[in-house]
Protein backbone atom coordinates (compact mmCIF):
# COMPACT_ATOMS: atom_id res chain seq x y z
CA UNK A 1 0.00 0.00 0.00
CA UNK A 2 1.21 3.31 -0.67
CA UNK A 3 2.13 5.75 2.15
CA UNK A 4 0.01 8.81 2.31
CA UNK A 5 2.16 11.54 3.31
CA UNK A 6 0.39 14.14 6.07
CA UNK A 7 0.19 17.99 5.76
CA UNK A 8 2.34 19.92 7.84
CA UNK A 9 1.32 22.06 10.34
CA UNK A 10 -1.53 19.87 12.12
CA UNK A 11 -3.01 20.46 15.15
CA UNK A 12 -1.68 17.89 18.17
CA UNK A 13 -4.84 16.05 18.53
CA UNK A 14 -4.66 15.05 14.76
CA UNK A 15 -0.86 14.29 15.22
CA UNK A 16 -1.95 11.95 18.28
CA UNK A 17 -4.00 9.93 15.74
CA UNK A 18 -2.21 10.46 12.67
CA UNK A 19 1.53 10.36 13.35
CA UNK A 20 3.18 7.02 12.44
CA UNK A 21 1.27 4.50 10.64
CA UNK A 22 3.35 2.98 8.30
CA UNK A 23 1.69 1.25 5.41
CA UNK A 24 1.34 -2.44 5.62
CA UNK A 25 1.03 -5.53 3.50
CA UNK A 26 -3.42 -5.91 4.21
CA UNK A 27 -3.69 -2.29 4.75
CA UNK A 28 -4.37 -2.50 8.55
CA UNK A 29 -6.28 0.63 9.74
CA UNK A 30 -4.68 -0.09 13.63
CA UNK A 31 -0.60 0.23 14.19
CA UNK A 32 0.39 -3.26 13.12
CA UNK A 33 2.02 -4.82 16.51
CA UNK A 34 5.50 -6.18 15.51
CA UNK A 35 6.41 -9.00 18.30
CA UNK A 36 9.49 -10.59 17.26
CA UNK A 37 12.61 -10.82 18.81
CA UNK A 38 14.99 -10.53 15.43
CA UNK A 39 14.25 -9.64 11.65
CA UNK A 40 15.02 -12.04 8.83
CA UNK A 41 17.98 -10.34 6.78
CA UNK A 42 18.16 -10.85 2.74
CA UNK A 43 21.75 -12.00 2.85
CA UNK A 44 24.52 -12.20 4.82
CA UNK A 45 26.18 -9.24 3.11
CA UNK A 46 23.16 -6.69 4.11
CA UNK A 47 23.27 -8.05 7.76
CA UNK A 48 26.91 -7.35 7.53
CA UNK A 49 26.26 -3.78 6.78
CA UNK A 50 23.50 -3.29 8.93
CA UNK A 51 25.03 -4.29 12.04
CA UNK A 52 27.90 -2.31 11.35
CA UNK A 53 25.36 0.51 10.73
CA UNK A 54 26.61 1.45 7.43
CA UNK A 55 22.74 0.40 5.90
CA UNK A 56 19.29 1.36 7.96
CA UNK A 57 17.21 -1.93 8.73
CA UNK A 58 15.77 -3.61 11.69
CA UNK A 59 17.58 -6.68 12.43
CA UNK A 60 17.12 -7.07 16.71
CA UNK A 61 13.96 -5.99 18.75
CA UNK A 62 16.56 -4.52 21.52
CA UNK A 63 18.08 -2.24 18.52
CA UNK A 64 15.09 -1.27 16.97
CA UNK A 65 11.55 -2.18 16.37
CA UNK A 66 8.68 -1.26 13.94
CA UNK A 67 6.09 -0.79 16.40
CA UNK A 68 8.38 0.98 18.50
CA UNK A 69 9.34 3.13 16.54
CA UNK A 70 5.83 4.48 15.49
CA UNK A 71 5.35 5.38 19.05
CA UNK A 72 8.74 7.50 19.52
CA UNK A 73 7.72 9.38 16.04
CA UNK A 74 3.87 9.87 17.42
CA UNK A 75 5.51 10.86 21.05
CA UNK A 76 8.12 13.68 19.32
CA UNK A 77 5.20 14.97 17.27
CA UNK A 78 3.20 15.68 20.44
CA UNK A 79 6.27 16.74 22.74
CA UNK A 80 7.51 18.75 19.13
CA UNK A 81 11.06 17.40 20.11
CA UNK A 82 12.84 15.87 16.40
CA UNK A 83 12.91 12.46 17.94
CA UNK A 84 12.45 10.53 21.27
CA UNK A 85 13.53 7.08 22.40
CA UNK A 86 11.79 5.01 24.19
CA UNK A 87 12.33 2.84 27.50
CA UNK A 88 11.32 -0.25 29.78
CA UNK A 89 9.99 2.72 32.59
CA UNK A 90 9.52 6.03 33.49
CA UNK A 91 12.77 5.55 35.89
CA UNK A 92 14.56 3.28 33.16
CA UNK A 93 14.38 7.10 30.97
CA UNK A 94 15.53 8.86 33.91
CA UNK A 95 18.29 5.78 34.20
CA UNK A 96 18.97 6.05 30.65
CA UNK A 97 19.64 9.78 30.98
CA UNK A 98 22.44 9.91 33.58
CA UNK A 99 24.17 7.31 31.66
CA UNK A 100 24.38 9.30 28.51
CA UNK A 101 25.25 12.70 30.13
CA UNK A 102 26.62 12.19 32.98
CA UNK A 103 30.21 10.64 34.21
CA UNK A 104 32.10 10.60 37.91
CA UNK A 105 32.99 13.56 38.51
CA UNK A 106 30.22 15.37 37.61
CA UNK A 107 27.15 17.42 39.82
CA UNK A 108 23.56 17.21 39.03
CA UNK A 109 20.95 19.94 40.53
CA UNK A 110 17.58 18.45 41.32
CA UNK A 111 14.33 20.33 42.61
CA UNK A 112 13.95 18.01 46.00
CA UNK A 113 10.25 17.80 45.38
CA UNK A 114 10.77 15.10 42.86
CA UNK A 115 9.28 11.49 42.80
CA UNK A 116 11.13 9.61 45.53
CA UNK A 117 12.19 7.01 43.19
CA UNK A 118 13.93 9.63 41.54
CA UNK A 119 15.93 10.92 44.26
CA UNK A 120 16.92 7.19 45.00
CA UNK A 121 18.47 6.83 41.82
CA UNK A 122 20.29 10.26 42.43
CA UNK A 123 21.33 9.46 45.54
CA UNK A 124 21.97 6.11 45.59
CA UNK A 125 22.73 4.30 42.17
CA UNK A 126 24.43 7.49 40.75
CA UNK A 127 26.03 8.29 43.81
CA UNK A 128 27.91 4.75 43.59
CA UNK A 129 29.06 6.29 40.83
CA UNK A 130 31.09 9.49 41.70
CA UNK A 131 28.13 11.98 40.41
CA UNK A 132 26.92 14.21 43.06
CA UNK A 133 23.49 15.78 43.55
CA UNK A 134 22.25 18.69 45.00
CA UNK A 135 18.50 19.27 46.00
CA UNK A 136 17.03 22.74 46.05
CA UNK A 137 13.54 24.01 46.64
CA UNK A 138 11.36 23.53 43.00
CA UNK A 139 9.99 27.03 42.35
CA UNK A 140 13.30 29.34 43.92
CA UNK A 141 15.16 29.89 40.68
CA UNK A 142 17.89 32.15 42.72
CA UNK A 143 18.61 28.23 44.40
CA UNK A 144 19.19 27.19 41.08
CA UNK A 145 21.57 29.27 40.40
CA UNK A 146 23.22 28.98 43.81
CA UNK A 147 23.86 25.33 43.80
CA UNK A 148 25.88 25.59 40.28
CA UNK A 149 29.24 24.60 40.60
CA UNK A 150 31.93 24.15 37.30
CA UNK A 151 31.22 20.56 37.21
CA UNK A 152 27.26 20.95 36.99
CA UNK A 153 26.48 19.23 34.11
CA UNK A 154 22.32 18.58 34.14
CA UNK A 155 19.66 20.60 35.65
CA UNK A 156 16.66 18.12 36.77
CA UNK A 157 12.96 19.18 37.56
CA UNK A 158 9.55 18.25 37.58
CA UNK A 159 6.68 19.78 36.54
CA UNK A 160 4.02 19.74 38.28
CA UNK A 161 5.94 18.06 41.26
CA UNK A 162 4.48 14.49 42.75
CA UNK A 163 2.95 14.84 44.61
CA UNK A 164 2.41 18.56 46.11
CA UNK A 165 2.06 20.42 42.28
CA UNK A 166 5.05 22.70 42.96
CA UNK A 167 5.21 24.23 39.49
CA UNK A 168 8.96 25.24 38.33
CA UNK A 169 9.47 28.37 36.03
CA UNK A 170 10.93 26.23 33.00
CA UNK A 171 12.20 28.82 30.75
CA UNK A 172 14.11 30.38 33.77
CA UNK A 173 15.63 27.13 34.95
CA UNK A 174 16.63 26.51 30.71
CA UNK A 175 18.25 29.91 31.50
CA UNK A 176 20.00 29.07 34.68
CA UNK A 177 21.23 26.03 33.16
CA UNK A 178 22.51 27.06 29.71
CA UNK A 179 24.14 30.01 30.97
CA UNK A 180 26.34 27.32 33.38
CA UNK A 181 26.97 25.04 29.95
CA UNK A 182 24.57 22.58 31.37
CA UNK A 183 21.22 21.04 30.37
CA UNK A 184 17.68 20.45 31.49
CA UNK A 185 15.73 17.85 31.41
CA UNK A 186 12.18 18.22 32.67
CA UNK A 187 9.77 15.54 33.97
CA UNK A 188 6.40 15.83 32.11
CA UNK A 189 4.36 12.70 33.47
CA UNK A 190 1.96 14.49 34.95
CA UNK A 191 0.82 17.06 32.40
CA UNK A 192 1.94 15.04 29.26
CA UNK A 193 2.33 17.11 26.09
CA UNK A 194 -1.29 17.28 25.56
CA UNK A 195 -1.27 20.53 28.71
CA UNK A 196 2.91 21.16 28.45
CA UNK A 197 5.64 20.93 25.81
CA UNK A 198 8.65 21.80 27.92
CA UNK A 199 10.99 22.09 24.84
CA UNK A 200 8.92 25.75 24.32
CA UNK A 201 10.14 27.30 27.21
CA UNK A 202 13.69 26.02 26.47
CA UNK A 203 14.37 22.51 28.20
CA UNK A 204 16.83 20.26 26.38
CA UNK A 205 15.30 16.98 27.24
CA UNK A 206 11.88 15.47 28.12
CA UNK A 207 11.15 12.42 30.41
CA UNK A 208 8.04 10.58 30.25
CA UNK A 209 6.75 7.98 32.32
CA UNK A 210 4.08 6.31 29.66
CA UNK A 211 2.75 4.19 31.85
CA UNK A 212 0.94 7.37 33.14
CA UNK A 213 -0.89 9.72 30.61
CA UNK A 214 -0.08 8.14 27.26
CA UNK A 215 -1.16 4.94 28.40
CA UNK A 216 -4.03 6.56 30.34
CA UNK A 217 -5.93 2.95 31.77
CA UNK A 218 -2.74 1.76 33.62
CA UNK A 219 -2.46 -1.44 31.64
CA UNK A 220 1.81 -1.33 30.76
CA UNK A 221 4.96 0.36 31.84
CA UNK A 222 6.73 2.46 29.32
CA UNK A 223 9.13 5.33 29.40
CA UNK A 224 10.84 7.95 27.23
CA UNK A 225 13.41 10.65 26.51
CA UNK A 226 12.48 13.22 23.90
CA UNK A 227 15.40 15.14 22.46
CA UNK A 228 17.23 16.27 19.56
CA UNK A 229 17.50 13.08 16.97
CA UNK A 230 21.38 13.78 17.46
CA UNK A 231 20.92 13.33 20.98
CA UNK A 232 19.49 9.54 20.37
CA UNK A 233 21.51 8.53 17.82
CA UNK A 234 25.21 9.03 18.68
CA UNK A 235 24.08 9.31 23.05
CA UNK A 236 21.18 7.23 23.71
CA UNK A 237 20.96 4.48 21.37
CA UNK A 238 24.20 3.59 21.75
CA UNK A 239 23.38 2.67 25.38
CA UNK A 240 20.31 0.68 24.74
CA UNK A 241 22.03 -1.45 22.24
CA UNK A 242 24.30 -2.74 24.89
CA UNK A 243 21.83 -2.09 28.36
CA UNK A 244 18.75 -2.87 26.89
CA UNK A 245 16.21 -0.85 28.49
CA UNK A 246 14.37 -0.93 25.87
CA UNK A 247 10.28 -1.13 25.77
CA UNK A 248 8.63 -4.25 24.31
CA UNK A 249 6.70 -3.75 20.78
CA UNK A 250 3.55 -4.89 22.97
CA UNK A 251 3.25 -1.94 25.32
CA UNK A 252 4.80 0.33 22.68
CA UNK A 253 1.83 -0.40 20.62
CA UNK A 254 -0.48 -0.43 23.51
CA UNK A 255 1.13 3.37 24.69
CA UNK A 256 0.61 4.40 20.47
CA UNK A 257 -3.34 3.47 21.41
CA UNK A 258 -3.34 5.55 24.27
CA UNK A 259 -1.67 8.17 22.74
CA UNK A 260 -4.88 8.88 20.37
CA UNK A 261 -7.11 9.84 23.04
CA UNK A 262 -4.95 11.72 25.58
CA UNK A 263 -6.40 15.03 24.42
CA UNK A 264 -9.93 14.12 25.23
CA UNK A 265 -9.09 12.32 28.24
CA UNK A 266 -6.75 15.06 30.11
CA UNK A 267 -9.43 17.84 29.17
CA UNK A 268 -12.12 15.70 31.00
CA UNK A 269 -9.96 14.53 34.40
CA UNK A 270 -8.69 18.44 34.77
CA UNK A 271 -12.27 19.32 34.68
CA UNK A 272 -13.01 16.78 37.27
CA UNK A 273 -9.71 17.99 38.96
CA UNK A 274 -10.15 21.26 39.48
CA UNK A 275 -14.06 20.86 40.52
CA UNK A 276 -13.06 17.92 43.24
CA UNK A 277 -9.95 20.75 44.46
CA UNK A 278 -12.36 23.36 44.67
CA UNK A 279 -14.78 21.36 46.74
CA UNK A 280 -12.19 20.06 49.09
CA UNK A 281 -11.45 23.48 49.85
CA UNK A 282 -14.15 24.19 51.97
CA UNK A 283 -14.00 20.85 53.60
CA UNK A 284 -13.84 22.02 57.17
CA UNK A 285 -11.65 18.40 57.77
CA UNK A 286 -9.14 20.08 54.81
CA UNK A 287 -6.28 21.73 55.99
CA UNK A 288 -5.04 22.64 52.36
CA UNK A 289 -5.20 21.88 48.95
CA UNK A 290 -2.55 21.16 46.60
CA UNK A 291 -3.45 21.72 42.89
CA UNK A 292 -2.33 24.31 40.59
CA UNK A 293 -5.01 25.59 39.42
CA UNK A 294 -7.05 27.18 42.21
CA UNK A 295 -6.28 30.92 42.31
CA UNK A 296 -4.59 29.73 46.16
CA UNK A 297 -1.58 27.78 44.61
CA UNK A 298 1.38 30.21 44.85
CA UNK A 299 2.28 29.29 41.43
CA UNK A 300 -0.89 29.27 39.69
CA UNK A 301 -0.08 32.33 37.25
CA UNK A 302 2.60 30.81 36.11
CA UNK A 303 1.08 27.12 36.12
CA UNK A 304 -1.67 28.10 33.42
CA UNK A 305 0.72 30.05 31.28
CA UNK A 306 2.74 26.82 31.15
CA UNK A 307 0.01 24.10 31.07
CA UNK A 308 -2.57 25.38 28.47
CA UNK A 309 -4.39 27.09 31.17
CA UNK A 310 -5.55 23.86 33.03
CA UNK A 311 -4.43 22.83 36.55
CA UNK A 312 -3.15 19.07 35.55
CA UNK A 313 -5.37 16.05 36.60
CA UNK A 314 -3.34 15.34 40.31
CA UNK A 315 -4.37 17.15 43.19
CA UNK A 316 -3.04 16.56 47.11
CA UNK A 317 -4.67 17.48 50.11
CA UNK A 318 -3.95 17.59 54.09
CA UNK A 319 -6.22 16.54 56.92
CA UNK A 320 -6.37 18.72 59.52
CA UNK A 321 -4.85 16.98 62.71
CA UNK A 322 -3.33 17.59 66.17
CA UNK A 323 0.35 15.62 65.60
CA UNK A 324 1.80 13.67 63.20
CA UNK A 325 0.31 10.57 64.41
CA UNK A 326 -3.10 11.53 64.50
CA UNK A 327 -2.38 13.07 61.24
CA UNK A 328 -1.11 9.72 59.63
CA UNK A 329 -4.03 8.03 61.09
CA UNK A 330 -6.52 10.45 59.58
CA UNK A 331 -5.20 10.18 56.40
CA UNK A 332 -5.63 6.30 56.50
CA UNK A 333 -9.09 6.69 57.30
CA UNK A 334 -10.02 9.00 54.53
CA UNK A 335 -8.26 6.53 51.87
CA UNK A 336 -9.50 3.31 53.61
CA UNK A 337 -13.47 4.81 53.87
CA UNK A 338 -13.37 4.93 49.63
CA UNK A 339 -15.04 2.61 48.01
CA UNK A 340 -15.14 4.39 44.29
CA UNK A 341 -11.74 5.20 43.99
CA UNK A 342 -8.45 3.02 43.82
CA UNK A 343 -6.00 2.98 46.98
CA UNK A 344 -3.00 2.39 44.79
CA UNK A 345 0.27 4.83 44.09
CA UNK A 346 -0.10 4.26 39.96
CA UNK A 347 -1.66 7.80 38.39
CA UNK A 348 -2.67 8.18 35.07
CA UNK A 349 -5.55 5.83 34.57
CA UNK A 350 -9.11 6.74 33.82
CA UNK A 351 -10.10 5.44 36.97
CA UNK A 352 -9.40 8.03 39.93
CA UNK A 353 -6.62 6.74 42.26
CA UNK A 354 -5.56 7.77 46.24
CA UNK A 355 -2.35 7.56 48.60
CA UNK A 356 -0.76 8.00 51.17
CA UNK A 357 2.61 9.50 49.60
CA UNK A 358 4.44 9.35 53.02
CA UNK A 359 4.13 5.75 53.50
CA UNK A 360 3.95 4.83 49.61
CA UNK A 361 6.04 6.15 46.72
CA UNK A 362 8.30 8.86 49.21
CA UNK A 363 8.49 5.72 51.93
CA UNK A 364 11.91 5.07 50.51
CA UNK A 365 13.45 8.51 51.10
CA UNK A 366 14.43 10.04 54.18
CA UNK A 367 12.24 12.16 56.39
CA UNK A 368 14.56 14.68 56.26
CA UNK A 369 14.01 14.86 52.60
CA UNK A 370 9.81 14.12 53.24
CA UNK A 371 10.22 16.98 55.06
CA UNK A 372 12.08 19.36 52.23
CA UNK A 373 9.67 17.77 49.82
CA UNK A 374 6.76 18.74 52.44
CA UNK A 375 5.65 15.21 52.05
CA UNK A 376 3.83 14.99 55.44
CA UNK A 377 1.92 12.54 57.34
CA UNK A 378 -1.64 13.79 56.99
CA UNK A 379 -1.18 14.50 53.14
CA UNK A 380 -3.29 12.36 50.50
CA UNK A 381 -2.76 12.49 46.73
CA UNK A 382 -5.87 11.89 44.82
CA UNK A 383 -5.36 11.30 40.54
CA UNK A 384 -8.70 12.27 39.03
CA UNK A 385 -9.80 10.09 37.03
CA UNK A 386 -13.30 10.44 34.56
CA UNK A 387 -16.28 9.29 37.10
CA UNK A 388 -18.84 11.48 37.72
CA UNK A 389 -17.33 14.27 40.05
CA UNK A 390 -20.53 13.85 42.23
CA UNK A 391 -19.51 10.19 43.17
CA UNK A 392 -15.73 11.30 43.67
CA UNK A 393 -17.22 13.46 46.33
CA UNK A 394 -19.42 11.40 47.99
CA UNK A 395 -16.69 8.99 48.43
CA UNK A 396 -13.84 11.56 50.01
CA UNK A 397 -16.51 12.78 52.24
CA UNK A 398 -17.21 9.23 53.63
CA UNK A 399 -14.01 9.65 55.13
CA UNK A 400 -14.21 13.10 56.23
CA UNK A 401 -17.22 13.35 57.51
CA UNK A 402 -16.19 10.79 59.93
CA UNK A 403 -12.63 12.09 61.52
CA UNK A 404 -12.02 12.35 65.06
CA UNK A 405 -11.38 15.87 66.27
Amino acid sequence: MTERKLPPDLHRDTLALRTAIAPSQYGEHSETMYLTSSFVQPDAATAARRFAQEEEGYMYTRVGNPTVTSMEMRLAALEGTEAAIATSSGMAAILLLGMGLLRAGDHVVCSQSVFGSTIRLFSGEFAKFGIETTYVPQSDVAAWAAALRPNTKLLFAETPTNPLTDVCDIQALADVAHGAGAKLAVDNCFCSPALQQPVRFGADYVIHSGTKYLDGQGRVMAGAICCSQKDVEQIFLPITRTAGMVLSPFNAWVVLKGMETLSVRMDAQCANALALATWLQGQPQVARVHYPGLASHPQHALAMRQQSGRGGPVLAFEVKNADAVSARANAFHVIDSTRVCSITTNLGDTKTTICHPASTSHARITEAQRQAAGVVQGLIRVAVGLEHIDDLKADLLRGLNSLKA
